[in-house]
């Protein structure tokens, strides 16, 4: 079977555990892609490491551990933020810099900070704040790009940008600032000798319409370009991390990654998203959202032969049962702003529970399609079993204004069992 890669569901590591990386990038080095996030918690928005991830095809994950683990003795430890970690290498010394904005739980503390290691998937090591002018850089959501010159930069909220020294342990020029007010969770790339950034305007967990700024020089004169997704889709509901180069065969595809987030049951039920960015004439868009596509050639998979299974229902602990024999079953159902959290249980003819995941229905703007896929099991006769949990996420911006969903809505219409 092809190595197809699943958008908006959980994924799941060598062991069958959820790919717990958020706020992230994707780094390739070689033949293998790491992808760095931050690892949370399914109760609280507190640091509890940066973890690591490697693939060869984007699909099949290995854990590679915490690249930086909580450290009491830093600005990093738990009941302290760690946020939108991102990685590049310093093409003076060889090394691999991490960088991530640093917060105390009431935002009130923003600092970028930098850690190091030799290898891309070793430990990191905490080194201090990033300095600009003797001065603390004090942002927050920030991205990183590296320009074809090996030059690295970060990007902060509001669309300031700072040119970084050859060692990417310091801020050497601010070269473009308050390029993009109001906006946050940039993410640059380069094509055809134009720069690109996006930001994501500011509605906390929630998504909106993500939006792009163009320049011939990345000192400016930068011009805001409108959206790169279609009106109201709330950029496929995801919110913009990172662009990276995924690599096939001699061509180049320049990779959105996006955040689905899912508060407050963020490790196990937040996801991420990817998909191809189209440009045209100067511009930047992804036309359509794929569902799942294939690794070898990016194109759209379709081959799951849907079972219609009607389960629509808000009432806690109320339950439903699909009976399948096979390796693999997917979900599919409708997300909505009355949608919720439900808990999948998948049984062995023992009974026995084999794998418990929690999805969410949650999403900005309406969209149907594939909500869950299992991780590969051997072939057998299963029970998957369906629960509301009969709750959804709620969240207020600095601001005061609530955002989440109206109720805790579960609704699924059909499956999908495969065979490998």
């Amino acid at each position: 079977m092809k190595d197809i890669i699943f958008n908006g569901v959980p994924w799941f590591d060598q062991n069958g555990n959820t790919v717990n990386a958020h706020g992230a990038c994707i780094v390739r080095e070689h033949d293998t892609y790491y992808l760095f996030g931050e690892y949370k918690t399914d109760d609280k928005n507190m640091y509890n490491g940066f973890s690591c991830y490697s693939s060869k095809n984007l699909a099949d994950w290995k854990f590679e551990g915490m690249a930086l683990a909580p450290d009491a003795d830093k600005m990093l430890y738990p009941d302290r933020v760690g946020e939108r970690v991102k990685v590049v290498k310093s093409r003076k010394a060889e090394n691999y810099v991490m960088l991530m904005h640093t917060d105390n739980m009431q935002y009130s503390d923003p600092c970028i900070g930098v850690a190091v290691s030799d290898k891309i998937n070793g430990r990191y090591k905490f080194i201090g704040p990033l300095m600009y002018k003797g001065e603390k850089v004090r942002k927050w959501d920030m991205g990183t790009f590296i320009d074809e010159d090996g030059t690295a930069y970060l990007m902060t909220h509001e669309g300031n940008i700072y040119r970084l020294n050859d060692e990417c342990t310091q801020a050497e020029e601010l070269i473009a600032e308050n390029i993009s007010p109001g906006g946050e969770s940039p993410a640059m790339c380069k094509h055809d000798g134009k720069y690109y950034i996006m930001f994501s305007n500011k509605t906390g967990w929630d998504n909106n319409d993500n939006y792009y700024l163009t320049a011939d020089n990345i000192n400016g004169p930068w011009e805001n370009q409108g959206l790169f997704c279609p009106q109201g889709s709330a950029t496929y509901n995801t919110q913009c991390s990172y662009i990276f180069d995924f690599q096939i065969e001699d061509k180049t595809v320049k990779m959105y990654l996006g955040d689905r987030w899912s508060y407050p049951k963020q490790a196990s039920s937040a996801t991420l998203v990817m998909l191809p960015l189209e440009f045209e004439n100067g511009k930047m868009s992804i036309s359509e959202y794929m569902q799942a596509w294939s690794a070898d050639d990016v194109s759209e998979f379709k081959e799951q032969q849907l079972i219609s299974y009607k389960f629509y229902s808000n009432k806690k602990s109320e339950s439903r049962e699909i009976q399948f024999c096979g390796e693999r079953i997917s979900l599919f159902g409708k997300a909505s702003n009355e949608g919720g959290y439900c808990r999948l249980d998948i049984m062995d003819r023992a009974n026995n529970i084999v794998k418990t995941d929690i999805i969410n229905f949650y999403g900005t703007a309406p969209m149907s399609g594939v909500r869950y896929v299992s991780p590969k099991l051997e072939r057998a006769d299963y029970v998957l079993r369906i629960t509301v949990l009969s709750e959804s996420g709620e969240w207020f911006t600095k601001d005061g204004m609530r955002y989440g969903s109206q109720d805790c809505y579960v609704d699924i219409y059909g499956y999908s069992v495969d065979d490998f």
